[in-house]
């Protein structure tokens, strides 16, 4: 079974859309490589049409427990405390968020394709907030695996668990990462699409070489050809 999709699949998706919005959700996730988060959250201010640039917001929100005798951060399995030995029966709880933004340049299609569908009126005015889509996840994700089952698309499996998947918004991102490894799998190219695709650990991006490689087939096969010969 197939891990991910390739990029003539992501044209058999777009082809598959009903409407310009649809169609930009699922190239924008493709050639941006963005998180469905992401792409929902973005405004028209985020866009530089200018500059061919568009800025990713991306909010991490943290629950924090902590001893309320001394302030010892604890876990939620935690029954003592660590530091001061008390029973911890009430924990005191923080919420931390952390912002981060990188700004992403974009290809001249997509570009030229969000250009149009703001000229047309696409953007949603949300609590005083321009959305560029303004549809929920859930929608999203219908929208993509819609696409998918319409264009017969098979399911994915995920190389790390076996399990399969439908085609959904993440299964973009992960072609989008694959085929740049494709293109450079050297260490600066791999630092490049961390950079790109904002992992904060280099090990995340590292997994994409793995899945998009043939070297151990090619290993492999070598090591019999030489037998034989």
């Amino acid at each position: 079974m197939k891990t991910y999709l390739e990029p003539s699949e992501i044209s058999l998706l777009e082809n598959e859309t009903t409407n310009l919005r649809d169609r930009l959700l699922i190239k924008l996730l493709f050639h941006l490589g963005c998180r469905i988060s992401e792409a929902l959250a973005l405004k028209v201010e985020d866009i530089d049409f200018n500059h061919g640039t568009i800025t990713i917001q991306h909010l991490k929100a943290n629950l924090q427990l902590s001893c309320t005798a001394c302030g010892q951060k604890i876990g939620r399995s935690h029954r003592f405390c660590p530091k001061c030995g008390i029973r911890v029966e009430k924990a005191q709880a923080e919420h931390q968020e952390r912002r981060r933004q990188r700004v992403l340049p974009m290809d001249s299609d997509t570009l030229s394709l969000l250009s149009e569908y703001v000229r047309r009126g696409g953007p949603v005015l949300r609590d005083g907030k321009k959305l560029v889509f303004g549809i929920n996840r859930h929608r999203a994700w219908q929208i993509v695996k819609e696409c998918a089952e319409r264009a017969n698309l098979p399911k994915l499996v995920n190389p790390e668990t076996g399990r399969t998947h439908n085609v959904g918004p993440h299964k973009l991102r992960d072609a989008f990462a694959v085929c740049a490894v494709k293109m450079d799998d050297s260490g600066d190219g791999l630092r490049l699409l961390q950079q790109h695709l904002g992992h904060a650990s280099f090990n995340t991006t590292a997994k994409y070489r793995k899945v998009s490689g043939d070297e151990h087939k090619e290993w492999y096969q070598k090591l019999w050809e030489k037998e034989i010969t």
